[in-house]
C-alpha cells in the first residue's frame, strides 16, 4: 500500500533537501520519489543527508512537470498554506494521510510539495484534488521541506497501520473481493476539464475574450465532489451529446 504513495517534489533547488526527503520517506516506509522539473540533481550531499536511504534516491523518477508526475494517480493532494485567493477543498494532515492510504489500495496516489521559496503555482494547485495545510505555530510557520514531508509521511504511516489493524479484525472469507470505487487518473481529469471548457466555449457559456473565473470555480466544484471514473464518463458523454448539437450550427455558420 505505502509503495503506491508517491512523494512529488517540484522545482527543488537544494540537493540536500532531496536527500533529507528520502530519509524522511524511508523512516515511514514510503519509497516512491518523483522529482518534477528539479533545478538540481541528487548528488553526494544528497546521499549524505539521506543517511541510508540512498536506494530511494537511486530509483527516484525525474519528470518535466507536475502534470507528468501525477498523470496516472487517482488521488493528488498538494501541500499549501491556506489561501484567500484560491478557495480549494482543504484537509488536515491526518485526513490527508487517511485519504492517501485508502486510495492507495487500488493504485498510485501522490502528495505534492512545492518549491522551497514560493511553493506551487495556482495552476499546479488546481491540478490536485485537495490541499493540505500543516497547522504550524502561526507566529513561526517556517517548516523546511523535509520536515513537511516527514509530517505527511508520518500521517500516512499512522493511517496505514490503522488500516492493517482493521483488515486483521475484519478479515473476509478466502476468495472474497471487496468492491471498490474507481477514480479517474489526473490525466483523465485534465482531459475532462479540457473537454468541458471547449464545450462551454462552443455554446457561448464562456466568452473566450473574457473567460473570468468559470473554469477555476468548476475545477473546485468537481474536485470537492471527487467524481468516480464512471461518473466522469457519464459527464463526458453528456458533453459529447452537446457537442453534436452545437457542431452542425457552427458548420452552417462557416
Amino acid at each position: 500500500m505505502l509503495s503506491n504513495i508517491r512523494v512529488v517534489l517540484v522545482g527543488t533547488s537544494h540537493p540536500g533537501n532531496i536527500g533529507s526527503t528520502a530519509r524522511a520517506m524511508k523512516t515511514m516506509g514510503l519509497s516512491t520519489l518523483y522529482l518534477a522539473e528539479p533545478r538540481v540533481a541528487p548528488d553526494g550531499h544528497s546521499v549524505a543527508l539521506a543517511a541510508g536511504a540512498s536506494d530511494i534516491l537511486k530509483h527516484a523518477v525525474t519528470v518535466d512537470s507536475v502534470a507528468e508526475a501525477i498523470a496516472d494517480c487517482s488521488l493528488v493532494i498538494a501541500t499549501s498554506a491556506r489561501s484567500r485567493t484560491l478557495d480549494w477543498p482543504m484537509l488536515e494532515p491526518r485526513e490527508a494521510g487517511e485519504k492517501l492510504v485508502a486510495s492507495a489500495l487500488t493504485g498510485p496516489v501522490a502528495i505534492v510539495f512545492g518549491r522551497e521559496n514560493n511553493g506551487l503555482s495556482n495552476e499546479e494547485l488546481q491540478k490536485c484534488n485537495y490541499h493540505v495545510a500543516i497547522p504550524a505555530n502561526p507566529e513561526y510557520t517556517s517548516l523546511n521541506l523535509a520536515q513537511a514531508v516527514q509530517i505527511i509521511c508520518y500521517e500516512a504511516r499512522v493511517a496505514h497501520l490503522a488500516q492493517v489493524q482493521r483488515d486483521f479484525e475484519n478479515a473476509k472469507p478466502e476468495g472474497y473481493v471487496e468492491p471498490v470505487n474507481e477514480y479517474p487518473f489526473a490525466k483523465e481529469r485534465e482531459n475532462f476539464f479540457s473537454h468541458l471548457e471547449e464545450t462551454l466555449l462552443n455554446t457561448g457559456f464562456i466568452v473566450k475574450q473574457h473567460p473570468g473565473q468559470v473554469m477555476t470555480k468548476l475545477r473546485r466544484l468537481f474536485s470537492r465532489a471527487r467524481l468516480e471514473r464512471q461518473e466522469m464518463n457519464i459527464l463526458r458523454g453528456m458533453l459529447t451529446s452537446i457537442d453534436k448539437k452545437v457542431a452542425p450550427k457552427d458548420n452552417n455558420e462557416a
